[in-house]
């Protein structure tokens, strides 16, 4: 059987960057699942590879298929955004590599199994992380530091340590040092193997 390791942790965390880091590592050949969202795109983001984009219309019809494993709505100062991941033909056989968030992980270890869903968890000072993300908002067409200032606090929560305990997510890599993060999570992933 193979694993499904999923990526998370709070916004600006650099889990993108180590995400696409590891889906480079030809050793390790991780497949993807690519999430789904509402949300509008942002610049340097291509379809397919962040996530898929598509609306509520959308959504409505994968989840009328019966394809949806797990949703999670967001009332952003722009209005709702859904972001949600579907079963498009996962293959037993293979690795694969998801971006996601804790409740994502969640769903995802309750489909398939917790033997199978393998969390790697990012953390990051949030000092660090705000700056961060300030930084990426500027670079947009329209930077939203409304909806900046809100995921971050929500970020708390999300993934609080109680939760994150809960959870028994003890696989956390700390980012400090970009590639020493990334060396470490690959010696996971090969161990999980």
């Amino acid at each position: 059987m193979g694993r499904i390791f999923c990526v998370m942790g709070k916004s600006a965390s650099g889990k993108d960057t180590i995400y696409r880091k590891l889906l480079e590592d030809k050793d390790l050949a991780l497949e993807t699942i690519v999430s789904y969202t509402t949300r509008p795109i942002r610049v340097g983001e291509v379809e397919g590879r962040e996530y898929h984009f598509t609306d509520e219309e959308g959504f409505h019809k994968l989840q009328k298929e019966g394809r949806v494993i797990e949703t999670r709505v967001y009332d952003t100062v722009y209005g709702p955004w859904r972001y949600f991941t579907v079963d498009d033909g996962i293959d037993s056989a293979k690795d694969y590599l998801i971006i996601g968030t804790l409740e994502q992980y969640i769903a995802l270890r309750d489909y398939f199994g917790s033997k199978t869903v393998c969390p790697l968890y990012i953390d990051l000072d949030d000092g660090e992380r705000l700056q961060r993300a300030l930084n990426r908002e500027k670079k947009q067409a329209e930077p939203k530091y409304n909806e900046l200032c809100r995921r971050f606090l929500a970020d708390s929560e999300d993934f609080s340590e109680d939760k994150l305990e809960k959870e028994k997510i003890t696989n956390r890599f700390e980012n400090k040092d970009f590639d020493n993060c990334v060396r470490s999570i690959i010696a996971y992933i090969k161990s999980r193997r």
